[in-house]
């Protein structure tokens, strides 16, 4: 699709970045059948193909609405449609671009504006986060229940392994994972230990809160303060970078394209990008070593789990099937639900942004997985597991968990 940019954005980088990706698209409307939004809502500018149409009119200079931004903000940035889309338009990298300009165009209202920059603030840093979440977990039983849901119960962390071993990779903590669910990082160290893998802790956020709420310098920024401080430690002689979040993961793995254009960082935004792993990456391949434990440790363990695969896993970094294949490995069936590709509504921080839209997403992502008739879920996105679980009494975790609990 040919798209004519305005003298005021033919020599940006993100204008030429958007016509490049615009000029894929065929409008076949592959994408509608895959998009979320466009199942629930039907209206042709809530679907990829009427986003991205939306997104060629700004760039060819025609002015932003409110309207404007709210089908974009509507957007999950879930990828299905990448993954869907026969011309590999590459829509994730495209409706930021859009959000990013409509913004600039377009003012929020007081309060929007006030949260999206608490969310910025608060979330990416753990020194205020997590006083702000414990607050919140003492006053829970007070709380009316709509919004006693949201705020998850206090979790025990486990112990982490401080044994020594030649083999070292280092892990990202993550910003609220630490705090939401500190079991997961343990665990996964834990889990690797059994393997002679020494697990390094590296902290900072990755930077896909800032980008996805439009405030793409402020993610490159985070990038930037990563790549400082975790590539020496990679070039020392560690093997990896080890991600138990699939979102962080997903970003991180495109830190080689978000710096292409930047010349002190391009290379070495590329090595950090092709140095990350997803933990199912890491087990995938260790899984002929797994020696299971003769005898049940939860008895939960003896039924099958219906797993919820994550967006930024299925789509964001094209890794399927490696979970399933890693818990059956163990002994663990695993059932997958109808519509396993659609997302749950979580979305970083969308559940919170569009909590109406959220909460429908999350209701009939947990009928399906009920349906599967499994005694517990779990997934690979501490976001998707805190939205799931806020909707049901069934035990919801990361899968990292449920392995450790095999594993001799």
């Amino acid at each position: 699709m040919y798209t004519k940019l305005t003298e005021s954005i033919q020599s940006t980088r993100a204008g030429q970045e958007a016509a490049a990706i615009i000029s894929k698209c065929v409008h076949c409307g592959f994408c509608t059948a895959t998009c979320p939004t466009y199942q629930l809502l039907g209206n042709e500018l809530d679907g990829p193909r009427g986003r991205i149409y939306l997104i060629k009119q700004i760039v060819e200079g025609h002015p932003a609405t409110a309207k404007t931004q709210l089908h974009l903000d509507r957007c999950l940035t879930c990828r299905s449609c990448e993954s869907t889309c026969p011309s590999g338009v590459e829509y994730g990298h495209l409706v930021e671009i859009g959000r990013e300009l409509v913004d600039a165009q377009v003012p929020r209202p007081l309060l929007q504006s006030l949260t999206r920059t608490a969310l910025k603030t608060v979330l990416p840093r753990s020194w205020l986060f997590s006083p702000i979440l414990r607050s919140g977990q003492l006053l829970r039983p007070l709380l009316p229940k709509n919004l006693a849901t949201k705020i998850p119960k206090k979790q025990a962390a486990g112990i982490r392994p401080g044994r020594s071993h030649q083999r070292k990779m280092l892990m990202l903590e993550g910003c609220v994972q630490p705090s939401l669910s500190p079991n997961i990082n343990n665990a996964t160290a834990r889990v690797l230990d059994r393997f002679g893998i020494q697990l390094l802790p590296a902290s900072g956020c990755c930077g896909a809160l800032r980008s996805h709420l439009s405030d793409r310098e402020g993610g490159l920024a985070d990038a930037r303060r990563n790549i400082d401080a975790w590539l020496p430690q990679l070039d020392s002689g560690i093997e990896t970078l080890v991600m138990t979040a699939s979102g962080c993961g997903s970003m991180v793995k495109d830190y080689g394209h978000l710096l292409a254009h930047d010349p002190l960082y391009a290379d070495k935004a590329a090595r950090v990008s092709a140095a990350t792993k997803d933990i199912s990456d890491i087990l995938f391949e260790l899984r002929s070593q797994f020696v299971v434990h003769p005898q049940m440790t939860d008895g939960s363990d003896a039924d099958s789990v219906a797993y919820h695969p994550p967006c930024t896993l299925q789509h964001g970094q094209q890794n399927r099937g490696k979970v399933e294949q890693i818990l059956e490995a163990v002994g663990i069936p695993v059932k997958r639900c109808a519509d396993s590709h659609l997302c749950c509504g979580s979305a970083g921080t969308y559940s919170i942004l569009q909590p109406e839209l959220s909460v429908t997403l999350r209701d009939q992502k947990l009928q399906q997985l009920q349906a599967t008739g499994a005694s517990s879920i779990v997934s690979a996105n501490i976001g998707c597991i805190g939205h799931l679980q806020s909707g049901t009494a069934t035990p919801v975790r990361h899968w990292i968990e449920l392995l450790e609990l095999r594993l001799v």
